[in-house]
């Protein structure tokens, strides 16, 4: 099965890239470089999110209204400040997010605000190809298959895919320089649970 990258990847490209790219006022190949550098962000903070049973369940709940999500990508790819994507962002990175923002930024060459509108429209597509993951895997359960085990492979998966280095972006979030920038990923309360 295709990783969560490659599913994104594969959803985000062509007529959905030249989209993407008008919504945010960027060219087709800055964009595409700007969803790969942000891919292990949102996987990263999903990881994080479901590190303790109780995220885990919460984001279980949350990942049953994606389901289906990507058989209408389009849907998905509608005002990026009007759709779920806010919602979404807020719980995966509560008030890391402006990092996020410029971490990106400052390795794309895109504004903090076309970032944060590209992070809008990606944060939705990320929970129904994590999703449609789960649903999969519930037909055909593997060893040490839980949601944040799932979600960490995912992680590094993307950290590996990502061209140029741009995977590394995740370590400018390890606050407590542990080398494990997920544990610092601190989500706010709500549907994803507490820090």
């Amino acid at each position: 099965m295709a990783s969560a990258f490659e599913t994104v990847m594969q959803q985000v490209g062509g007529a959905n890239l030249s989209r993407i790219s008008q919504q945010i006022g960027a060219d087709e190949a800055t964009t595409q470089t700007a969803v790969q550098a942000a891919l292990p962000m949102l996987l990263g903070g999903l990881a994080r999110n479901s590190a303790r049973p109780e995220g885990a369940a919460s984001l279980r709940t949350a990942l049953t209204d994606h389901v289906g999500g990507l058989d209408n990508v389009s849907r998905l790819l509608g005002d990026p400040d009007s759709g779920p994507g806010a919602g979404i962002l807020g719980h995966i990175f509560g008030n890391r997010q402006t990092n996020v923002e410029g971490g990106v930024a400052q390795a794309t060459g895109l504004n903090q605000g076309q970032v944060g509108k590209l992070l809008k429209i990606l944060a939705p597509i990320v929970m129904a190809a994590i999703a449609r993951k789960m649903t999969a895997r519930a037909d055909a359960p593997e060893p040490d298959g839980s949601l944040g085990n799932i979600l960490e492979r995912e992680t590094r998966d993307a950290q590996q895919k990502a061209p140029g280095g741009l995977g590394g972006l995740l370590d400018m979030l390890d606050r407590d320089g542990d080398g494990n920038p997920l544990n610092d990923l601190g989500m706010l309360g709500g549907l994803f649970g507490t820090r």
